[in-house]
């Protein structure tokens, strides 16, 4: 797999974006890049009524950024581009014109909870438990933060983002992150599949405007990018973070 792909292919007027890396689906720059290039190319072809996001494999659906990539960061501008990535992926989830339906079919942290909490409309397995773990690192979730509030509310984001403990999928569906939670990967594609047959027969001038109205009120998040990024983008420089990043990788290594 190397360091990942990003996959595209049009199923009756919807989008399937698949992305995928070798360790638990977290991302690289290379990556965010190419999807958030690929969310906007996809929106904005006329015979594409929705996108639907989803990643490979079965027990993780984004581990967040890529740690190799961020323990080889040594310059502020190299770290603004790398956390800008993820800025630029929830930007196009936002802006690309069509309904975003996400797909978590395991386990999700840091920047993956960013991407369901960006998505219109989120399928889940009851095995997706959600956690933002970047305090651990020595940073926090600043860039996703305005679009996982938007969804759960300041005080729960500020309790996740201080006690980085995992949300269970239940809890992540009370508060209207997932909008459908499965016993199993099999019983969520059956799901999904009748949830985008339906979106398919839908008018898509209309699909277009609930999109439109959804995002109202959240164009300041534009304004907010620029600081949010710079927040992480010069904590993750210091030694401890780096220290932080090497002694979890350590105790993934052992496990």
């Amino acid at each position: 797999m190397n360091n990942g792909f990003v996959n595209t292919a049009i199923k009756n007027q919807i989008s399937e974006i698949t992305f995928g890396t070798e360790k638990s689906n977290a991302l690289p720059g290379e990556i965010l890049e190419k999807l958030a290039q690929t969310i906007l190319s996809e929106g904005a072809k006329p015979e594409v009524k929705a996108i639907l996001l989803k990643s490979t494999g079965e027990k993780a659906f984004c581990a967040g950024a890529s740690f190799d990539e961020l323990l080889s960061i040594e310059e502020l501008e190299t770290s603004k581009n790398f956390f800008g990535g993820f800025a630029k992926v929830l930007n196009a989830m936002r802006k690309c014109g069509k309904l975003v339906i996400v797909r978590v079919q395991g386990k999700t942290t840091g920047g993956g909870v960013g991407i369901a909490c960006a998505a219109d409309y989120c399928f889940a397995t009851n095995d997706a438990a959600m956690a933002l773990t970047e305090l651990n690192l020595g940073i926090g979730p600043f860039v996703i933060g305005p679009y996982v509030e938007r969804k759960i509310g300041k005080s729960a984001y500020t309790a996740m983002s201080v006690d980085a403990d995992f949300r269970t999928a239940k809890w992540c569906e009370k508060h209207d992150v997932y909008h459908s939670v499965s016993a199993n990967i099999l019983a969520m594609d059956e799901q999904i599949e009748m949830f985008l047959s339906k979106l398919s027969a839908r008018s898509a001038e209309a699909l277009a405007l609930i999109k439109k109205v959804s995002w109202e009120g959240t164009e300041h998040f534009d304004d907010l990018m620029p600081e949010r990024i710079h927040m992480s983008a010069s904590l993750i420089l210091k030694d401890s973070a780096k220290k932080n990043i090497e002694s979890i990788k350590e105790r993934l290594r052992a496990k």
